[in-house]
């Protein structure tokens, strides 16, 4: 397993190399992050050459691709335009675990991520877990009552939320259990940011009713999709040849369905959980914006807005090792 586990490793890298390769030259061509200086009368001409020189965009992409990966503290650079090397870089690069500082918030990318990591693994993980309950309950209950009324509603109702994009469901949501629940003199649901006053640190309770919209947001689409796969894979082992023996044997229906059929059945929701992984991400930086949610997502749209590099590449790192530890562990499970 041992061996397994680091052959695995060793194939990983040359792909996360490449998706560093690309994400760095597709955001390098995206634009100058520096665009609001040179449109600023105050800066001089010597100010503009020299911040640009301290952030090494003078220099060709194949040399800031380079001090990205092993940093630039080993060779001496020219901040003045005098072409004469001034002083030595400061910059350790990634294989160091130097990211870079970021641009818009001007401390390491590293912290950046670090200070919002946590509110979106919280929201990750708590959408995730109700995806899984609730997909599982549903699936086996159409699987177990196919092709009658209830399961026909159901798979109606999970069609069109599979269908719809997860913009238009937090929209559709926030109308209806926001907007028309405060009309109707309900108890309305909390559209923005975690807690009431913003930059506070409120109760548990608090947090989980600012964390009822988003949830319910990043569940929706991922449960219709579960639950259809978990009802024509239980279906599949329904109809298999040892259900059927079983059913001969005289067992329960209830040991049959959640000791053999469920288990075999569950087995390739392990393999859409590992792949599903960089969608739930997805979803997190559109439902983060929507919300308002100070996670991950919600710094990621604001570093797009200012072209960000050092955040926008690590995020875009972070999210490819993810995928990639996700594939492992199915690997591993099924292995």
């Amino acid at each position: 397993m041992l061996k397994f586990i680091l052959r695995r490793c060793l194939e990983s890298l040359p792909l996360l190399l490449i998706i560093a390769v690309l994400t760095f030259l597709l955001l390098k061509t995206a634009g100058d992050p520096l665009q609001y200086l040179t449109e600023d009368p105050r800066v001089t001409e010597a100010e503009r050459f020299r911040l640009r020189a301290l952030m090494g965009l003078n220099e060709p992409l194949a040399l800031q691709f380079l001090t990205w990966l092993i940093g630039d503290d080993w060779r001496m650079r020219d901040i003045d335009g005098d072409a004469e090397p001034d002083v030595y870089g400061e910059q350790r690069g990634v294989l160091r675990g130097d990211f870079g500082e970021s641009i818009r918030l001007r401390i390491p990318a590293t912290e950046a991520i670090a200070q919002k990591l946590p509110n979106t693994l919280l929201l990750g993980v708590v959408s995730y877990i109700v995806t899984i309950v609730i997909s599982l309950l549903v699936g086996i209950y159409a699987a177990l009552r196919r092709y009658t009324l209830t399961d026909n509603v159901l798979s109606i109702i999970t069609f069109v939320l599979f269908s719809m994009p997860i913009y238009l469901v937090a929209l559709i949501s926030i109308y209806i259990f926001a907007v028309q629940f405060r009309l109707a003199g309900l108890p309305y649901l909390p559209v923005q940011g975690m807690y009431l006053t913003r930059g506070s640190t409120g109760s548990l309770a608090e947090l989980a009713w600012h964390m009822i919209l988003p949830v319910f947001c990043l569940s929706a689409v991922s449960i219709a999709g579960y639950s259809r796969f978990i009802r024509a894979s239980m279906i599949e082992v329904l109809d298999s040849e040892y259900v059927r023996t079983a059913k001969s044997k005289g067992l329960l229906n209830k040991r049959i369905i959640y000791l053999h059929a469920l288990k075999n059945a569950s087995l390739p929701l392990v393999t859409l959980i590992g792949l599903n992984v960089p969608f739930v991400l997805g979803g997190a930086v559109v439902t983060e914006q929507i919300f308002s949610w100070d996670g991950m997502g919600l710094l990621f749209t604001r570093s797009l807005a200012a072209l960000d590099y050092p955040v926008l590449i690590l995020f875009v790192m972070m999210t490819a090792i993810a995928v990639v530890v996700c594939q492992l562990l199915t690997d591993i499970t099924y292995a």
